[in-house]
């Protein structure tokens, strides 16, 4: 080390042995002192590791509604002043669905959905369950695989056969462990051959996914429901960032098949999984950065009290500053002396949150059953924060004690 600067890294080390002292001799309050900094960083670290796993979380149950999905639902039918809800009208038709696979470019394919609920039985057991109608395409659009068997063909949807996927769930209540590929269900008192069992999903955006039969549109519409019209029909778009420009395209095309002048309003409504996506995630970073800001007055109150502190060891030492002054030391030193305590106090009261933090993310995984998501950015902003605020509210006391005069100070009772 240069001659020029040992005399100031000795004064340094000596200046945080003496703080590190003055701490030792109050353990007790300085281990008081630092417990609202140690609770303000706990807070912070556990509840925006709990805001980051639920994020994470509905990010993927929408995930796991497919790949560049969008959805389109029929439109709101009221009578009586009492609404149907969305999928309620009659305004979706199968030729809708071709027209938007064959006059939109930006699609990659559709499968027209028509759904009711049904009791199936089988095995000697009965489950109410969806039964859901769909197309062949039906497992390309929403990326969902088979544990075991295959997809009904094209040929079952144009011939309304009764073949049927069904879910784990409903594959667990119908048959136990057993492998329900080959057998047979009934469906309102209609016999259906399971030719594939899906592959767990579980639940979505409040649904679950695995209870469910999934049997061609075609026999849903013919031999379950006598529907004519679609509740809805699922689309697969060929690329994330065309999904905006593939909603816009559907939203003209089926405006114009419908017949809908400009001053009407859509008799239909899409859902876009991309937006839900991104408006769930904004929401749930919201709620996070509320959470921390709220954590974060803990710490507010923290740095008051190491602050309050400091302003009393400052009274307290007053004959010992004098002293020092007197032999030589220079209000610098002083300053940083007091300084160095109190940011020894923060980053110690940070290290100790920060774990104690870490510890009570865990355990609400195990008691919620639920992922909390630490980090490393937010350990290193409490790093951040708890130094700051040991600076920060160490300046004043520190800078009270550098100006204090020597021949008082040492007449200081």
């Amino acid at each position: 080390m240069p001659s020029t600067f040992q005399p100031l890294f000795l004064q340094a080390q000596l200046t945080a042995y003496i703080s590190l002292r003055a701490l030792r001799r109050n353990q007790l309050r300085s281990g008081l002192t630092a417990l609202g900094i140690i609770i303000g960083i706990a807070a912070v670290i556990s509840l925006v590791a709990v805001g980051n796993g639920a994020r994470a979380d509905i990010e993927e149950q929408v995930a796991t509604l497919g790949e560049n999905l969008l959805t389109v639902f029929a439109g709101n039918m009221r009578s009586g002043g009492v609404s149907g809800g969305l999928g309620s009208a009659s305004s979706l038709t199968l030729q809708d669905a071709s027209a938007i696979v064959r006059e939109v470019p930006d699609v990659l394919a559709v499968s027209p959905e028509s759904s009711s609920s049904a009791q199936a039985v089988a095995n000697g057991r009965n489950w109410s369950t969806s039964v859901v109608g769909e197309s062949s395409e039906y497992l390309l659009i929403r990326d969902w695989k088979l544990v075991s068997g295959a997809m009904f063909t094209d040929r079952d949807v144009s011939s309304a056969a009764k073949v049927a996927l069904i879910g784990s769930k409903t594959a667990m209540e119908l048959f136990g462990p057993l492998n329900p590929v080959g057998q047979s269900v009934r469906i309102r008192n209609i016999p259906f051959t399971i030719t594939g069992l899906l592959v767990s999903k579980g639940a979505a955006l409040g649904q679950n996914q695995d209870d469910r039969i999934i049997i061609p549109y075609t026999t849903a519409m013919k031999r379950l429901t006598g529907e004519r019209y679609l509740r809805s029909i699922n689309v697969r778009v060929t690329r994330a960032e065309r999904m905006t420009s593939a909603q816009q395209q559907i939203t003209s095309l089926l405006r114009e098949r419908h017949g809908l002048a400009p001053e009407r309003n859509d008799d239909f409504g899409i859902f876009n999984q991309q937006e839900i996506a991104d408006t769930v995630g904004s929401i749930t970073v919201i709620i996070t950065l509320l959470l921390g800001a709220i954590a974060g007055i803990s710490l507010l109150v923290g740095g008051i009290g190491i602050m309050n502190i400091m302003l009393v060891s400052v009274t307290e030492r007053t004959r010992e500053i004098g002293i020092r002054m007197a032999v030589g030391a220079q209000p610098a030193a002083i300053s940083f002396q007091f300084l160095i305590e109190a940011t020894i106090l923060s980053v110690l009261g940070g290290l100790a949150g920060v774990l104690l933090g870490i510890g009570i993310a865990k355990l609400l995984e195990l008691a919620l059953n639920f992922k909390a998501i630490i980090s490393p950015g937010s350990i290193l902003l409490a790093f951040g924060v708890s130094f700051s605020i040991g600076v920060f509210f160490g300046f004043y006391p520190a800078r009270k004690a550098a100006a204090l005069d020597p021949i008082e100070a040492l007449r200081y009772e």
